[in-house]
């Protein structure tokens, strides 16, 4: 029964690491990342394959205790894609009785409905860009609050006009914050954000804080 239990309160993380939140509404702040193994989805500009299959098991008492140590009240559960792991929840809800400011990365594809409310839920929105737009749960759309974030990650000009379509058909910016941001030396950023500036897209125009300060350079 004991290490059943211990099982059962245990995660397979890739990697617990110190930066700047690089993008969403917690831009710049310093943060603990805690990078969860696996994802079931495969998007064409992926910069975290190497959280598809590496990574330790452990109990999420040490997970509090490593992310305390950090001595930083804002904590992003992210991965690969975190969900897919049901253990998860339990550690979002840890994470916010122990007081942290939590925000959860997650790819859109699997059901939200049962992630700690007092989380900032950032979801993706996959542009067909990305070859997996197919997984969007448009399920999730409805659970959104103004505490939450959609993100669009824009490939080419053809993403961005999916993309401003797809918003107003769902009605997406009555539902919470939404996210534009170029793909990684694929989309100008200046391009997009004269598109969206021309347009008048009620959206947020974002880069990744990270890259331009890092790179690729992982675990940063």
């Amino acid at each position: 029964m004991i290490e059943s239990t211990l099982k059962s309160e245990r995660l397979r993380i890739n990697e617990i690491f110190h930066s700047l939140q690089g993008e969403a509404d917690a831009v710049g702040y310093p943060t603990v990342f805690v990078r969860l193994t696996g994802c079931p989805l495969r998007c064409r500009y992926c910069d975290t394959e190497y959280a598809f299959h590496a990574g330790d098991w452990m109990e999420i008492d040490a997970i509090l205790e490593k992310v305390r140590g950090y001595g930083t009240q804002h904590v992003c559960v992210t991965g690969g894609e975190p969900l897919a792991q049901p253990n998860c929840l339990k550690l979002l809800e840890r994470l916010c009785d122990h007081g942290f400011q939590v925000s959860l990365e997650t790819s859109g594809a699997l059901d939200i409905a049962s992630v700690d409310a007092r989380v900032s839920r950032v979801v993706d929105v996959k542009t067909p860009g990305s070859h997996e737009a197919a997984r969007n749960r448009i399920e999730n759309f409805q659970l959104l609050t103004s505490h939450d974030q959609l993100k669009f990650v824009i490939c080419s000009r053809d993403d961005y006009d999916w993309s401003k379509a797809f918003m107003r058909e769902h009605g997406l910016p009555e539902q919470c914050r939404v996210l534009f941001s170029p793909s990684y030396e694929e989309v100008s950023p200046t391009a997009l954000a004269e598109w969206i500036l021309a347009d008048h897209l009620p959206v947020r125009f974002q880069l990744q804080l990270h890259k331009i300060l890092w790179g690729d350079t992982p675990g940063k």
